[in-house]
């Protein structure tokens, strides 16, 4: 519920002070166009109206090469206003076609156009587009498929084929409705109605077992999967019965590779993952399950698709399942993402930047509002809301970055601070002193060339929920996480500055019981 919040905070810092990255001047340049329109669609036995991309979910994938150049106009056909993100994409010199409503831009109104440019630069792999308005990104998006240059090859083999899979919600009820209706009320939103792989939730969702989504392999060949997780909330747990994966790049960025029987991603990330078709030639699921260890409300649905060996054989009557960690399982989440480390070679190095010039200590909260006569639909009959050193964002009417660049007044504060208001025991007994937020439009101003260390602090406040970070306009690494409370002492002796992973959006770091990350920027 404080994504929205968190990522558009974050990601003013990314992209306003971003000046330049070098990338190849010589680059192709794409078209493509967007339709934005209500489409019916049937799943779980119910049938209702979305709000699409060309009429498909998920929408159209972009495929492009490093240091490409793509120009996307988007027409609203809808009802209401919209913008267009390009996840991960770090749009040097081109913050305003970032997407995110009222940040870098005023929404597309419904009947006008608006063509967004989305300038390459170093990224390679896979990333995604999503709107960035409400909860439209729910139906709205797609994968980006990042190849390396001409002449150029991945750090792995070169795979038989390549597939996007891409995990997302399903709601029986329409999805503006549903936030709007939160948004009212101050409570949670109401979970989805199931996952989907492709957009099909699979077996053993209802009405879905028929339409589930067919992956057909040849026995002996690798494949490479471009995963995204375009779900709204949940980390998911993934893996495909029999067949190990191998995880080779995250958030368009190459790590160690990490062969395993599952992974865990979270909401936003993107994994590539290499599999071998060499099994018995038969039907086998590919498979999706929730983490979640917090008690709020969430979907406790499962969602599968078939990966279907190519020849003749007889059909198995029971399709083997894999096993995947139990919903709750924390130890089996820190298993995958402990191990994940850049790749760190000669063609694709990591420069850590060690001389810090600016920290900022950054605790994470779901609080409260206080609702007259406890009249809203929160705990004790207050507004949740979601904070950030105790400051939880109020969207400005005018974006951001114009009231930026034009020096409009009373549109946002320059004193987002570098430190909560106070120290306490993060994750102990907090009480009720920290309870209630401020309310702000602050941003912190970053000189261009700083190097800058951000500490992400669960706490104990509200009902904590995993929840990943994202920043807009570059990458970071991340350098180390943990338990408990973050100690300036002792954290930092185990700072990974060797071959931290790279990305944008790397893993969660808000945990039921309290696990920080640090995260350098450069």
């Amino acid at each position: 519920m404080g994504s929205t919040k968190t990522s558009l905070i974050l990601g003013f810092l990314g992209f306003l002070f971003l000046d330049s990255l070098l990338f190849c001047s010589a680059y192709n340049v794409h078209h493509y166009s967007f339709l934005l329109r209500e489409t019916n669609f049937t799943r779980l036995c119910t049938t209702k109206s979305m709000f699409t991309v060309n009429g498909q979910w998920p929408g159209p994938t972009i495929h492009v090469r490093k240091g490409d150049k793509a120009f996307v106009n988007v027409h609203n056909n809808g009802d209401y206003g919209v913008t267009i993100h390009w996840h991960g994409v770090k749009q040097p010199k081109n913050p305003w076609s970032d997407g995110p409503e009222n940040i870098t831009q005023c929404p597309i109104k419904p009947g006008k156009n608006f063509t967004y440019e989305v300038i390459f630069s170093d990224e390679e792999g896979t990333l995604w587009w999503h709107a960035h308005s409400d909860w439209s990104r729910a139906t709205i998006h797609g994968a980006i498929v990042i190849l390396p240059e001409i002449g150029k090859t991945y750090p792995f083999p070169k795979p038989y084929a390549e597939q996007v899979l891409i995990l997302a919600e399903w709601f029986n009820g329409d999805v503006k409705e549903l936030i709007d209706e939160a948004t009212s009320t101050g409570g949670d939103p109401t979970p989805s109605n199931a996952y989907a792989l492709n957009g099909q939730p699979g077996f053993p969702n209802n009405c879905s077992n028929e339409t589930s989504f067919r992956f057909p392999v040849q026995y002996g060949k690798t494949y490479l999967l471009r995963l995204v997780n375009a779900g709204m909330n949940e980390e998911m747990f993934f893996g495909i019965a029999k067949h190990n994966i191998t995880v080779v790049a995250q958030d368009a960025a190459y790590i160690k590779p990490i062969t395993t029987s599952y992974i865990m991603i979270t909401p936003g990330q993107t994994m590539d993952i290499l599999v071998t078709a060499n099994q018995a030639p038969s039907y086998y699921y590919i498979a999706a399950s929730p983490f979640f260890d917090s008690s709020a409300p969430y979907d406790t649905t499962n969602t599968s698709a078939i990966l279907q060996y190519k020849g003749t054989y007889t059909i198995p009557t029971t399709i083997p399942y894999p096993t995947l960690p139990n919903v709750t399982d924390k130890a089996a989440a820190d298993n995958f993402t402990t191990r994940i480390r850049s790749l760190a070679s000669a063609e694709h190095p990591v420069y850590v930047p060690k001389n810090v010039t600016t920290r900022i200590f950054i605790t994470v909260s779901v609080n409260q509002i206080v609702c007259a006569n406890a009249s809203c639909g929160g705990p004790s009959g207050n507004r949740l809301s979601a904070s950030l050193n105790n400051i939880s964002f109020v969207t400005p009417s005018t974006d951001v970055l114009q009231a930026y660049y034009k020096s409009l007044p009373n549109v946002f504060d320059k004193d987002f601070p570098n430190l909560p208001p106070y120290k306490f025991n993060f994750t102990g007994d907090v009480g009720n002193n920290t309870l209630y937020p401020s309310l702000g439009t602050k941003a912190r101003l970053i000189n261009y060339g700083d190097v800058v260390e951000i500490v992400y602090q669960g706490t104990n406040v509200g009902n904590a929920e995993n929840h990943p970070m994202h920043l807009h306009g570059f990458s970071f690494y991340l350098v180390g996480t943990g338990y408990g409370n973050f100690d300036l002492t002792n954290s930092i002796k185990t700072y990974n500055l060797i071959d931290p992973p790279e990305g944008f959006g790397l893993c969660t770091v808000i945990w039921n019981d309290m696990r920080v990350g640090a995260w350098t920027l450069f």
